[in-house]
């Protein structure tokens, strides 16, 4: 019966990913059905810690953009690429890591992409080499930011083994970081330089016509973007300080069994709180419109990733629960003993879902059912972002299509594209500097 379930499961995953956004979600409803009132699974239930704190930080995220905090981010990302155009290559990668990890969505390196290719042209530098390695920083960026939602979802599965926020950040971070700096190295010198190639550099890319350029913020539109930065960044200081200083958290009363008893409130629901109490501010104080907020790109990713998960973990959920018994015994000596086993499978589910996040709730739980240890879920996390492997990711064309030089492209037998080495680069060294971390600080 296992067998069978798997391949449910597994053709379910295929198909909601081949027709994409909240299909995933839906086609996975099409295997519950299956599951539960066909098979006699037991129906599971989705990661409600992990959809409530997704929702509180995509609200916060979508105020922000209606506010103009997140053009103003991606501004003054522009404005530190156009000041050092020699050293694109390596600059470009870091300020996209460090966007995207502030913002925790990968939204805004659309922006900035056209803006990484006019300035490379200009300065003669191959637009390949800066446009490849940024979309892979961003999407290293991504599991480095503690809002995320792959991160929301890591920390709701491990809090409960004792793992918090920062122990996750101080592996993570300094690992994604180095490697994105390593993946940087794998194409400095990539290529023909653009005088070898014939390609002209005296005509500037009109970034406006590649929809990447954002227009200057002045007068009150510049004062709510700046308010609405800092109110969304001190949010974010905040969690991490809740995080770090677990005394923080205030306690409170509760009634168990009639006895009078203390509880603190847990990480989970202090996200959710600082997260909507941050968007009531930026709408309160600096009149980001609630309409203008749920039209925006972040709600329409961020709600199409929460319908995603629902489904997705939901499904995973009922398939644990009814194979329990064969996937603790059986997996859980494999995954222990090959570790590999655990990170090739995220690694490829993430390759199918083109969601860190639904891999994380889909393949995590699993492993910690398992008894996977502390050390090793979080070392192999930067596993997940395999999502450059096919040339079919959203940020993998946009750069393609806003590198007008061509060097950015698309190979002939579709896995020899611009994004394989630097992204295979920078995921290896990713896994092997988190494991490092992990082992010196006996995580």
């Amino acid at each position: 019966m296992i067998w069978l379930e798997l391949v449910i499961l597994l053709a379910c995953i295929v198909v909601g990913a081949r027709y994409g956004g909240i299909a995933l979600g839906a086609v996975a409803g099409i295997g519950l059905i299956i599951f539960v009132f066909v098979l006699g699974a037991p129906p599971g239930g989705p990661p409600a810690a992990v959809l409530g704190m997704i929702i509180a930080v995509i609200t916060a995220l979508a105020a922000l953009q209606a506010a103009g905090g997140l053009d103003y981010l991606v501004l003054l990302a522009q404005k530190v690429l156009r000041r050092n155009p020699q050293n694109i290559t390596f600059l470009a990668p870091l300020t996209t890591y460090v966007l995207v990890a502030a913002c925790g969505t990968q939204h805004v390196v659309y922006a900035l992409l056209p803006v990484i290719a006019e300035t490379a042209r200009k300065a003669g530098v191959r637009p390949e080499r800066p446009m490849s390695i940024s979309v892979i920083a961003a999407q290293h960026g991504l599991i480095a930011s503690p809002i995320s939602a792959v991160t929301v979802a890591v920390l709701g599965l491990l809090a409960p083994l004792g793992v918090s926020l920062p122990k996750i950040l101080m592996v993570i971070v300094p690992s994604t970081f180095i490697a994105v700096m390593i993946g940087a190295l794998s194409v400095a010198w990539r290529g023909k330089s653009l005088e070898e190639e014939g390609i002209s550099t005296d005509d500037a890319v009109d970034a406006n016509s590649a929809g990447g350029e954002l227009a200057e913020l002045e007068g009150s539109a510049l004062t709510r973007a700046k308010g609405s930065t800092l109110i969304f960044l001190l949010g974010i200081v905040f969690v991490v300080l809740l995080g770090i200083f677990e005394e923080m958290r205030p306690q409170y009363k509760m009634l168990v069994e009639g006895v009078q008893q203390y509880d603190q409130v847990d990480m989970a629901a202090a996200i959710m709180i600082i997260m909507l109490g941050v968007a009531g501010l930026i709408m309160i104080f600096f009149k980001a419109s609630p309409e203008v907020a749920m039209k925006g790109s972040i709600m329409k990713g961020g709600m199409t990733a929460v319908i995603s998960i629902l489904g997705v973990a939901w499904l995973g959920s009922s398939f644990f629960e009814h194979n329990r018994e064969f996937i603790v015994g059986g997996i859980s000596e494999l995954i222990n003993q090959q570790p590999w086993v655990y990170a090739l499978g995220l690694f490829t589910l993430s390759i199918m879902l083109f969601s860190q996040a639904a891999t994380i709730v889909t393949l995590m739980p699993v492993a910690v059912a398992a008894g996977m240890s502390v050390g090793l879920l979080v070392g192999l996390y930067p596993a997940v972002n395999g999502l450059f492997v096919l040339p079919t990711y959203g940020t993998v064309l946009a750069a393609v299509s806003f590198d007008q030089t061509g060097t950015t492209r698309i190979g002939k037998y579709l896995l020899n594209h611009s994004f394989m080495i630097p992204g295979l680069v920078t995921t290896a060294s990713a896994v092997i500097l988190a494991m490092l971390i992990v082992s010196i600080v006996g995580l």
